[in-house]
């Protein structure tokens, strides 16, 4: 039978990252009422607006399925963002949530401006089922960029997404800039997929073509199990 990470590793995992986010200079809030994380993001200078998935009048974001991370520096100004949600698809895929455009909106039908469409060539997504975590709206300040902080906010957001839903999977949708740089490998994700998300939004002005990264349940538990241990053995020797 297969060992999951345990409570205590995971607690110990979270806060040796949110300690390595506080000596980068960034201390790490979250919360679940995005209301309040539109308001911050919007008011966010050079971060591009934030997506309906993580938009309150477009998305269905109760509290205990969807969660928001922000970092700010020393002065108490917004260095960091990104959101998490959970989405139940034990009847349904990834890739299917996607095209419908459910992933963006709660009734598509009566939300989706016209002409809106998304096409998900990724053919690993019509597998990935069951309980899956979407980590997105991702943006760090210019001043903080070039110090490794992806692997630091990711993994944060792996931890949490894990003690509140032990995720089947967890995936996130990024550019082809973002696979180019390596940056996509800073988050800790093993699988990509090129054409994950071919998304229109013509009344918000999108139009991205998206990579899907991902990491099975088994995987995000033996990635912070790894890391626990290789933290505190030489700490403890």
């Amino acid at each position: 039978m297969e060992k999951y990470v345990t409570n205590l590793e995971v607690s110990q995992y979270i806060c040796s990252f949110d300690e390595a986010g506080r000596k980068a200079g960034i201390r790490f809030n979250m919360g679940d009422n995005f209301e309040e994380y539109l308001e911050i993001t919007t008011n966010i200078p050079g971060k591009s607006p934030t997506f309906p998935m993580f938009r309150p009048d477009c998305s269905r974001l109760e509290p205990g399925c969807a969660f928001w991370i922000i970092g700010e520096d020393q002065s108490g100004e917004v260095a960091h963002v990104q959101a998490l949600r959970m989405d139940n698809l034990r009847t349904t895929n990834l890739a299917e949530h996607l095209e419908s455009l459910k992933a963006c909106y709660a009734d598509p039908k009566s939300q989706a401006g016209s002409g809106s469409s998304c096409v998900c060539r990724a053919s690993t997504a019509r597998k990935i089922t069951g309980t899956v975590a979407y980590q997105g709206d991702i943006w760090l300040r210019d001043d903080f960029r070039g110090q490794g902080l992806p692997r630091t906010f990711s993994s944060l957001a792996f931890g949490l997404a894990w003690a509140k839903w032990s995720p089947d999977f967890i995936y996130g949708l990024v550019p082809t800039w973002s696979i180019d740089k390596g940056v996509a490998d800073l988050y800790g994700y093993l699988h990509r997929e090129a054409h994950g998300s071919v998304l229109r939004l013509p009344d918000r002005g999108i139009e991205d073509d998206d990579w899907l990264v991902w990491l099975t349940r088994r995987e995000l538990s033996q990635l912070i199990k790894r890391t626990v241990t290789g933290t505190l053995v030489p700490a403890l020797s």
